[in-house]
């Protein structure tokens, strides 16, 4: 996605939904279009969400940059708690809200409400280029953790249409190429949306990079075989304990490479850690629409009137997790200790 203009400028993005047979940008000239497009997963991915909330909140407060502090404040809270509803499991999303409310409420009564517009997208641009940073540090820090050679499964799309640039699980894949490593990716469809068919196969043969798309029940037989060797996936939410929320169907990917003694990695940044809650006991967990499931892109395949639940992530216990892979260093063994040194920075050990 980009920022496009200066504070009276747009968002523009790449609608995610109509991937890999369409290619097609959508400009968020309004605080509406932008929720909408974080809702209906036009923009998806923890990172990428957390950004275009920010950028939202520019967009919000353009109409009221020249009506004084307390419009404009109001306005602040106001669209801020409406870009808040838009996805419930995502903490980056809360993350960036916050960063920006925290920018704009420092300046209150310091400049005047349209200076402090300019200082809110830049703070915006800020989050977007730190997570491109972000990325490419996890890139680093995971592609040692992998062989030249190697089969690596990986679940739901963590690349560069999840983040700023090079993703967090995809960027591994990515850098591991960049210096000369030669691995092949299994990539589960997800069900019931398909974000690896559709997406993470579609970044990955961008790039050149050999990879096989396998149905979400097939991958305990690709493990069986012996194609894989390690596991990468990405995170929306990770408690204090590491207990990782991410798209449904990782937790079953996890308990079958802890069964097929497979290494399992999550590749994700410090700002997606919620130390606020202890377990991942503690994570919402969204519930979509039952069409996803009964009429999955618009063909019915299942009865009318037939009861459906649809919880769109799960929780991986940190028991399960060989290491998480963070911009700063690789969490391992997983811990609440080795957590809170690694979010605080303290990762000189």
């Amino acid at each position: 996605m980009r920022w496009c203009g200066a504070t009276d400028g747009f968002l523009a993005l790449i609608d995610q939904t109509l991937l890999p047979v369409e290619f097609c940008e959508i400009e968020c000239h309004d605080v509406a279009a932008v929720w909408e497009a974080i809702k209906m997963l036009r923009v998806r991915g923890a990172p990428a969400i957390g950004i275009a909330a920010a950028y939202g909140v520019c967009i919000g407060l353009q109409d009221v940059a020249q009506d004084g502090d307390e419009v404009f404040f109001a306005k602040l809270d106001e669209v801020s708690d409406y870009l808040a509803g838009s996805r419930p499991t995502a903490v980056n999303l809360f993350w960036a809200l916050d960063r920006m409310r925290a920018c704009g409420q420092s300046l209150r009564g310091e400049l005047p409400s349209e200076q402090i517009l300019e200082r809110l997208l830049q703070e915006a641009q800020a989050i977007h280029a730190e997570d491109r940073a972000m990325c490419h540090a996890i890139g680093r820090h995971g592609a040692d953790l992998l062989r030249d050679g190697q089969g690596v499964l990986t679940h739901c799309n963590a690349g560069g249409l999840a983040t700023a640039e090079y993703g967090t699980a995809l960027s591994v894949f990515f850098t591991a190429q960049d210096l000369g490593k030669q691995l092949h990716i299994y990539v589960d469809e997800t069900r019931p949306l398909l974000q690896g068919a559709r997406l993470t196969a579609w970044e990955l043969s961008q790039r050149g990079i050999d990879a096989t798309l396998i149905c979400d029940s097939m991958a305990a037989q690709v493990m069986r075989e012996g194609r894989v060797q390690a596991v990468i996936t990405g995170a929306d939410r990770i408690a204090a304990n590491g207990d990782t929320a991410n798209k449904i169907g990782t937790y079953s990917i996890a308990v079958l490479a802890r069964a097929h003694q497979i290494p399992f990695f999550v590749a994700a940044p410090t700002n997606t850690f919620d130390l606020s809650l202890e377990s991942g006991d503690g994570i919402p967990i969204e519930e979509r629409r039952p069409e996803e499931i009964t009429h999955g892109f618009g063909r019915q395949t299942a009865p009318d009137q037939v009861a459906v639940y649809n919880p769109a992530f799960d929780v991986t216990p940190a028991e399960y997790i060989d290491a998480i892979i963070t911009e700063r260093g690789v969490i391992k063994p997983v811990t609440p200790a080795a957590v809170a040194s690694m979010v605080a920075g303290d990762h000189s050990g």
